[in-house]
C-alpha cells in the first residue's frame, strides 16, 4: 500500500536578510527513506492512532514505539484536544530524519497551517537566515519541530491542556531524531522542555538538559522580527549553541565561549 511521504546569511548588520521563500514541498506518494521534508495534513490513510479514551498513559506508550511513518500518520489522525477541529493540516516537523540540530517552537501559524510544514512564513525566512550564519539549512542536519502540531486559533498561546496531549510526539521525535543539540525557539518551547515558568532572559547564556540532550534556549524568529534590537543576543545563543555541539565543552568553558562573542 502507497504511503504519504509525510514529511542564508544571518547578517548582524543589525537586521538580518530575509531571502525569497523557496516554494513549499508538494506532497508524494513515494515511500520515503531518509527524507528531508514531510507534507502534513488530514492524511486519510490506516493510522495506528490510540485515542485519548484508552488514557494519556497508554496512548503516551503507543506513540513511544513508533517509527517515523506510523508517527506521522499518528499525528494527522490525531483528536486528542480540540485543535484537531480547527486545524488546515497538522505540521509534524522539517528536515533531515537523522539530525544533529533540532530546533523547537511554539506552535504552527497561520502560514504554517495551510503548508503543512512549520516556519515558512516571514519568521521562517529569517530562521533560515540564522541557520545559513551558522553553517546550516532545513535539508543539512536539521530539523524543525513545535511543541504543538495543530495551530492554536488567532495563534493564542497554548493551552496547558494541549501541550500536554502534543508532548508526547515530540518526545518520540527526540528519540528517533537523537539530536546532539536542542535549540528551544521562545519562551513555550523553553518552558516545555525544560518544565520551568522562567524568562528567556534567565534561561539564556548557559546549557540545559533534556533527558540528557544539550538545549540551548533563544528567541524566537516572531519576537525578533517585532524586536530586531535582541537579534545580536540571538547571535551570542547561536555561538554558544554551535560551541556546545563542536567542542563538548563543560558548562564554564563554553561561559566564556559565550563572552568572548560579546
Amino acid at each position: 500500500m502507497n504511503r504519504l511521504e509525510m514529511l542564508r546569511e544571518m547578517k548582524l548588520l543589525p537586521l538580518w536578510r530575509v531571502r525569497a521563500l523557496a516554494p513549499a514541498p508538494q506532497p508524494s506518494l513515494a515511500t520515503s527513506g531518509d527524507a528531508t521534508s514531510y507534507p502534513a495534513g488530514n492524511v486519510m490513510a490506516a493510522p495506528s492512532y490510540v485515542a485519548d479514551a484508552a488514557g494519556p498513559a497508554a496512548r503516551a506508550a503507543h506513540i513511544a514505539t513508533l517509527e517515523w511513518d506510523a508517527l506521522e500518520r499518528d499525528i494527522a489522525a490525531c483528536t486528542a484536544c480540540g485543535l484537531c477541529r480547527t486545524r488546515n493540516r497538522v505540521v509534524p516537523g522539517v528536515g533531515a530524519r537523522r539530525a544533529e540540530w533540532l530546533f523547537v517552537g511554539e506552535a504552527p501559524g497561520a502560514d504554517e497551517d495551510l503548508q503543512g510544514e512549520p516556519f515558512v512564513g516571514q519568521g521562517g525566512r529569517l530562521l533560515d537566515n540564522m541557520l545559513t550564519a551558522i553553517g546550516l539549512a532545513r535539508s543539512d542536519r536539521v530539523y524543525i519541530a513545535n511543541v504543538l502540531k495543530c495551530r492554536p486559533p488567532q495563534n493564542r498561546a497554548p493551552e496547558p491542556g494541549e501541550i500536554d496531549a502534543c508532548l508526547p510526539y515530540l518526545k518520540r521525535q527526540i528519540a528517533l531524531l537523537a539530536p546532539k543539540l536542542i535549540v528551544a525557539l521562545g519562551r513555550s518551547a523553553a518552558a516545555t522542555l525544560l518544565a520551568t515558568d522562567a524568562s528567556i532572559a534567565a534561561l539564556r547564556g548557559r546549557v540545559h538538559r533534556f533527558e540528557g540532550t544539550a538545549v540551548v534556549v533563544t528567541y524566537h524568529p516572531a519576537y525578533l522580527l517585532r524586536t530586531p534590537g535582541d537579534k545580536a543576543k540571538a547571535w551570542e545563543d547561536l555561538c554558544l549553541a554551535r560551541a556546545t555541539l563542536s567542542s563538548g565543552a563543560d558548562d564554564d568553558l563554553l561561559q566564556k565561549t559565550r563572552g568572548a562573542t560579546k
